[in-house]
C-alpha cells in the first residue's frame, strides 16, 4: 500500500522542474534560421556535443540508418547554394498570384553564410533487408533519421547555436553535390552556426504565410475525426498553446 510520502508512479522518473522547464524553453524557442548567421566558427567541443545527441535519437530496429556529412568548403556550399537556386526558382512556378510573389522575397536558406552544412542521410540496407519495426511500415528509417534532426536541433538550440533546414533541393543535384551515393537518401541539410537573434516566432508565421493552426483541432478521441471540445484535455491544451506561443513555461507545469 502507498504511504503518503510515496510519490505518485507518474512522477518517479520525471526530471526536476527546472530540468523541465529547459526541455520546454528549447522546444518552444527552436527556430529554423535562415539570415541571421554569424561567422563566428562552432567550436569541436560544441559540435561534439551536438552531433552525440543526434547519434542518441531513437532509430527503429536500432538500425541507426543516418550518417552526418559536415560541409566546411567554401567550394562545396557554393555547390550546394547552386543545387538550392535552380529548386528554388522551380518552386516559385509552383504557386499563383501574390503567393508566387511572396515566395520569391522569403529568405529560405544560410546556405553561404552558415559557418557551417551538415547533411544528415539516412542507409536504408544498414543492417539488411529485414528490420525490427520496419517490416510493414517501410518508411520508418527515414523517420528515425528525422528524429536525429530533431535531437541536434534541440540540441544546438540549448548551445545558443541556430539551425536552419534547407528542403528545397532537387534529391540527384544534392546527391551530387555532395558525393552522396544514389542508394544513400539525405533527409535534411542543416544550416548551423551563431546567430545574431532568434526571433520569438517562427518567421513564415509572422510573415503571413500560414497562421499556427490551433491545437484543439488537431487531437481527436479514438476515432478519426471525433473531437470533443468538452474534454477537460482541450482547456489545459489551449492554455499550453498560448504559452508555448510566448515561449513560457507551460500553464500545466505552472503552480494553480
Amino acid at each position: 500500500m502507498k504511504t503518503a510520502s510515496m510519490p505518485a508512479i507518474q512522477d518517479v522518473h520525471a526530471f526536476t522542474a527546472e530540468a523541465r522547464e529547459a526541455i520546454y524553453t528549447a522546444i518552444f524557442s527552436r527556430r529554423d534560421v535562415r539570415g541571421q548567421f554569424l561567422p563566428d566558427r562552432v567550436s569541436d567541443e560544441v559540435l561534439s556535443r551536438i552531433l552525440t545527441a543526434a547519434h542518441f535519437a531513437p532509430s527503429v530496429g536500432f538500425m541507426q540508418p543516418w550518417n552526418f556529412l559536415l560541409v566546411q568548403s567554401d567550394a562545396v556550399k557554393r555547390q550546394v547554394h547552386d543545387a538550392f537556386a535552380v529548386a528554388h526558382a522551380e518552386a516559385a512556378d509552383m504557386f499563383d498570384g501574390d503567393k508566387r510573389n511572396v515566395y520569391r522575397t522569403l529568405k529560405l536558406e544560410g546556405i553561404l553564410e552558415a559557418p557551417i552544412g551538415i547533411c544528415i542521410t539516412c542507409d536504408r540496407e544498414r543492417t539488411g533487408p529485414v528490420v525490427v519495426g520496419r517490416t510493414h511500415m517501410k518508411t520508418m528509417d527515414l523517420y528515425s533519421s528525422v528524429c536525429a534532426v530533431q535531437n541536434l536541433w534541440l540540441a544546438a538550440r540549448t548551445e545558443g547555436v541556430g539551425v536552419g533546414w534547407v528542403s528545397i533541393f532537387n534529391q540527384s543535384e544534392l546527391q551530387q553535390a555532395l558525393g552522396i551515393p544514389e542508394r544513400i537518401v539525405p533527409i535534411a541539410y542543416l544550416c548551423v552556426g551563431y546567430v545574431s537573434h532568434f526571433y520569438s516566432r517562427p518567421e513564415l508565421e509572422t510573415g503571413g504565410w500560414l497562421p499556427r493552426l490551433p491545437i484543439e483541432d488537431l487531437v481527436y478521441f479514438d476515432q478519426w475525426g471525433n473531437s470533443d471540445n468538452t474534454h477537460p484535455l482541450i482547456d489545459h491544451l489551449r492554455r499550453d498553446q498560448v504559452a508555448a506561443q510566448e515561449c513560457r513555461t507551460p500553464a500545466s507545469m505552472q503552480p494553480a
